[in-house]
C-alpha cells in the first residue's frame, strides 16, 4: 500500500481524499495557493506545501510546482482529485516519469477519452451506441454549418476537450449558429486551451445517466451501477441520485454492459465514469440511450454510488494504484436503498446565480447523513475557485425517504453573509415534478422563477426578529402608536423596512433570519435622510471579480434594452452584461483583457431624449 500521498487539489475533494488516506494509515500532503493558506484541507493534512499565487494556472495547474512539492516532501504518490489536472495525460506521464505513483488511469486511457470526437469513434468500434453527430477534422465555420444543417436543428455544439458544461451551446436555428460557435470556441480555448468543437443531435426529453466503472491492472473491470444527473442548470449538475428512477433490470444490464465495454476498449485502470444521454420521451429504453463521453477520474457525485454500494471509491483508487486487484467481483456488488446529493454553492439565485464570495461568518448545515466540505465557519469563499461550500448526501431505503431527508437538511442550513443556493435546492427537491421523478435536463430551465426562493422572510419571522432588536442600544426611528406597539425602522439586507415592534425586546445589533435554507440580516436603522443611488441609473457594474473578454459596443453607440454590452469571464464561466434600457453608451470604461473588481463601473447607459 502507498505510504505517503500528495493531493494535487483543494477544497472538499482534497478533504475527502485525506479522510480515507488517514483511515488507511497513509501520510497526507496538501498543497495550497496564497489564497488557501489557512484552508481546511491545509489544516487537515499531515504536511502542507505552498505552490504559488492565487490564480489556478500559477498554482494548482502548475505541474512542475506540484512535482517539486511531491519530491520535497517524500511523497510516493499523487492523487489529482477531480478537475484541475485529473484528466491531463501529460501530467500523469510526468508523475510516472518522476518515479511516483499516479492515482488514476494510464495516460493512454486519459488520452483516448480526452478528445470527445476520438472517444466516440473508439466507442463505435467497440459496439457502444453513440449519439448522431459530426466528429470531423474540418473545423471551418462553413463545414460546421453545413453539418449542422444535415443533422437537423436543434443541435449541440460541444468543445472537443470540454467538460462540466463549458464550451457547450444549444442552437435552435441557423440564424444563431455563428454566434454560438464563436462563444463555444472562446470558452473552450480559455478553459481547455483547445477551441475545436464537435456537433451532436440535441435529444428531446434528455436524461443524463452515467455509470461508475472501475478497472485494475490485472485486467479486471466492474461497474458500480448508474447515477442519474439529469437535474441541471446551464449544463451544470445540481442534484444527483443513484440508482436512476425508472430504470428496469434489463435496461440497467444493457447500459452497464456498454459502460464496461467502453472501459475495456481503452484498457482502463482506476475509477472512471461513462456518461450517456437518454431520450426519455417514452421512458428509459436500451435502444434510446447513447454514449456521450467518459470522465477519466472520480466524479463530484461519487458519494451517491458509495452510499448505495457500501464501497469507499477512494480506498479502491488507492489500492488499485498500489497494484492490488479489484476488491470484489461484479456478482458481489448490489444496490441497497437510494441516495441523493445536492451541491450547495456560494451563489445568489436572486442575481442570476452569480457567485457570492467573502467570509463564512455563520455556517450551519443541516444533517442529511453525510456532508463533504472543504470549509468551516470562519473560512472564506475565494473568487479564484469553484464556489462550492459542501455536498449534502442523504441515503434511505427508498427515493422518497432520501428526498425528504435531503430537503429537510437543506432547509435547516443557514449561511451568512455569503449567499447560497440552499433555498433553490429545497424548492427543486420539493417540486411535484422532481418528487414524481418526471426528470429531464431541461426541468429547471422550464420551471424558471418557480424555483427561486422568496425575496424576504415570512411576516412571522420578520416580526420575531424585530422583537429581538426592539431594545437595541442604537435608537430606532419610530413614530408613537397606541402602546405598547411602535413602528421601527430596520435594514433587511441593507434595504430600509418599517415594522411594528412591541416594547420590551431583548435588544441587539443584528438578527439573522433563517427560513427554508435562506438567511437574511435584520439590523436597526435610524432614518437620518441619507440616501443612495437610485436603481436604473444606467451604470453597468462588474458583479464579481473577473476578466473582460469582449466589449461589444463603442462609446456613443445607441443600444436596445437587453443588448449585450460586455462579456466577463469569472469562476470559469462567461457572464454577459446587457443594457438595462434603450439608450446611448455615454461612458465606456471596459477594455478587453482587463481585470475587474466587484462593483467596478464598466459602462454607463443614458436614456435617449424623447424627440
Amino acid at each position: 500500500m502507498i505510504r505517503s500521498l500528495l493531493i494535487a487539489n483543494r477544497g472538499e475533494i482534497a478533504c475527502r481524499v485525506i479522510r480515507t488516506a488517514r483511515r488507511l494509515g497513509i501520510r497526507t500532503i496538501a498543497v495550497y495557493s496564497d489564497a488557501d493558506a489557512g484552508a481546511l484541507h491545509v489544516r487537515s493534512a499531515d504536511v502542507a506545501v505552498r505552490i504559488g499565487p492565487p490564480p489556478a494556472r500559477d498554482s494548482y495547474l502548475d505541474g512542475a510546482a506540484l512535482l517539486a512539492a511531491a519530491i520535497e516532501t517524500g511523497a510516493e504518490a499523487i492523487h489529482p482529485g477531480y478537475g484541475f489536472l485529473s484528466e491531463n495525460a501529460g501530467f500523469a506521464e510526468a508523475v510516472r516519469a518522476a518515479g511516483l505513483v499516479w492515482v488514476g488511469p494510464p495516460p493512454a486511457a486519459i488520452q483516448a477519452m480526452g478528445l470527445k470526437h476520438e472517444a466516440k469513434a473508439r466507442m463505435q468500434a467497440a459496439g457502444v451506441p453513440t449519439t448522431p453527430g459530426y466528429l470531423g477534422e474540418d473545423q471551418s465555420e462553413a463545414r460546421l454549418a453545413a453539418e449542422t444543417a444535415a443533422i437537423g436543428f436543434p443541435v449541440l455544439i460541444k468543445a472537443v476537450a470540454g467538460g462540466g458544461g463549458k464550451g457547450m451551446r444549444r442552437v435552435d436555428a441557423a440564424a444563431g449558429f455563428a454566434e454560438a460557435l464563436a462563444a463555444c470556441r472562446r470558452e473552450a480555448a480559455a478553459a481547455f486551451g483547445d477551441d475545436r468543437v464537435l456537433l451532436e443531435k440535441y435529444v428531446s426529453s434528455p436524461r443524463h445517466i452515467e455509470v461508475q466503472v472501475f478497472g485494475d491492472s490485472h485486467g479486471g473491470v466492474v461497474h458500480l451501477f448508474e447515477r442519474d444527473c439529469s437535474l441541471q442548470r446551464r449544463h451544470q449538475k445540481v442534484i444527483e441520485e443513484a440508482p436512476a428512477p425508472g430504470m428496469d433490470a434489463a435496461t440497467r444490464a444493457a447500459l452497464c454492459d456498454a459502460a464496461v465495454r467502453a472501459a475495456r476498449a481503452v484498457g482502463y485502470v482506476g475509477a472512471g465514469t461513462v456518461e450517456f444521454i437518454a431520450d426519455a420521451s417514452e421512458g428509459l429504453r436500451a435502444d434510446r440511450i447513447w454514449f456521450m463521453e467518459m470522465n477519466t477520474r472520480l466524479q463530484v457525485e461519487h458519494p451517491v454510488t458509495e452510499a448505495i454500494t457500501g464501497v469507499d471509491l477512494v480506498e479502491w483508487q488507492l489500492r488499485i494504484a498500489s497494484g492490488e486487484a479489484l476488491p470484489c467481483r461484479q456478482e458481489d456488488l448490489a444496490i441497497t436503498g437510494w441516495a441523493l446529493e445536492a451541491r450547495l454553492y456560494a451563489e445568489d439565485p436572486a442575481r442570476d446565480f452569480l457567485p457570492s464570495t467573502g467570509p463564512l461568518t455563520h455556517l450551519r448545515l443541516g444533517d442529511p447523513g453525510r456532508i463533504d466540505t472543504g470549509v468551516a465557519e470562519g473560512d472564506s469563499v475565494s473568487p479564484y475557485y469553484d464556489p462550492m461550500i459542501a455536498k449534502l448526501v442523504a441515503h434511505g431505503p427508498d427515493r422518497e425517504t432520501a428526498r425528504l431527508k435531503l430537503a429537510r437538511a437543506l432547509a435547516e442550513s443557514a449561511v451568512w453573509p455569503v449567499r447560497t443556493n440552499a433555498g433553490f435546492l429545497v424548492a427543486a427537491l420539493n417540486h411535484p415534478d422532481f418528487a414524481a421523478a418526471r426528470l429531464d435536463t431541461g426541468l429547471i430551465a422550464g420551471l424558471g422563477a418557480a424555483l427561486l426562493p422568496p425575496a424576504r422572510p415570512s411576516e412571522a419571522a420578520l416580526a420575531a426578529a424585530a422583537r429581538r432588536l426592539a431594545a437595541a442600544p442604537e435608537p430606532l426611528g419610530f413614530r408613537l402608536n397606541a402602546p405598547p406597539v411602535r413602528d421601527g425602522w430596520f435594514r433587511l439586507d441593507g434595504a430600509p423596512l418599517c415594522l411594528p415592534v412591541a416594547a420590551g425586546g431583548a435588544g441587539g445589533t443584528r438578527a439573522l433570519i433563517a427560513e427554508h435554507g435562506q438567511v437574511w440580516a435584520l439590523e436597526p436603522w435610524r432614518v437620518d435622510g441619507a440616501g443612495g443611488g437610485g436603481a436604473g441609473d444606467g451604470a453597468i457594474l462588474a458583479p464579481m471579480p473577473g476578466r473582460i473578454i469582449a466589449v461589444a459596443v463603442r462609446q456613443g453607440e445607441s443600444v436596445a434594452k437587453g443588448q449585450l454590452l460586455v462579456t466577463l469571464e469569472a469562476m470559469k464561466m462567461e457572464h454577459g452584461l446587457t443594457a438595462p434600457f434603450d439608450g446611448v453608451v455615454v461612458e465606456l470604461a471596459a477594455t478587453s483583457g482587463a481585470q475587474t473588481r466587484e462593483g467596478q463601473m464598466l459602462a454607463r447607459i443614458a436614456a435617449e431624449p424623447t424627440p
